[in-house]
């Protein structure tokens, strides 16, 4: 099971179904029990793999909903129009590249890692996106630390 570091604020169930009225999606059940027991935060393990193509990337932080610096609501603003429709971003790396939620179908409850530097000028262009996992539990059993100094 993963840890996560500095994570904010309890969250309530209502307050999840409040932003999720407020946004007009529908989460799912596995990232609200994430959200309500870690809202954002730190991995302890935080290295994944992207792909053969493009190796493994370091996942810098978990946003969460609240008065925080990595606000979901503010980062799901920033990426309304880079985003392909369907996906909200929930994590970033440290090169600034986002890990995804489908909220959507056929995309529903996948996650998916979004390149920015691969980023095409339709954000329905889903070129730039790389599948990782099911869902946020299986992305989560996927993060490693890196053990080569």
């Amino acid at each position: 099971m993963v840890k996560i570091e500095c994570s904010h604020k309890k969250l309530s169930v209502e307050e999840i179904e409040q932003f999720e009225i407020k946004h007009s999606l529908k989460l799912t059940e596995k990232y609200k029990k994430f959200l309500l027991q870690w809202n954002g935060g730190y991995p302890e393990l935080s290295i994944f793999k992207i792909s053969d193509e493009l190796g493994k990337s370091v996942l810098n932080v978990f946003n969460g909903l609240g008065d925080m610096y990595d606000n979901l609501e503010k980062v799901i603003d920033i990426y309304e129009f880079r985003l392909a429709k369907g996906f909200i971003p929930i994590a970033d790396d440290s090169a600034g590249n986002v890990i995804c939620l489908g909220t959507e179908e056929p995309y529903y409850e996948k996650i998916y890692f979004w390149n920015h530097e691969q980023e095409p000028e339709d954000p329905d262009d889903m070129s730039n996106m790389y599948f990782l996992a099911s869902d946020i539990n299986g992305f989560l059993d996927n993060l490693y630390e890196d053990t080569k100094e």
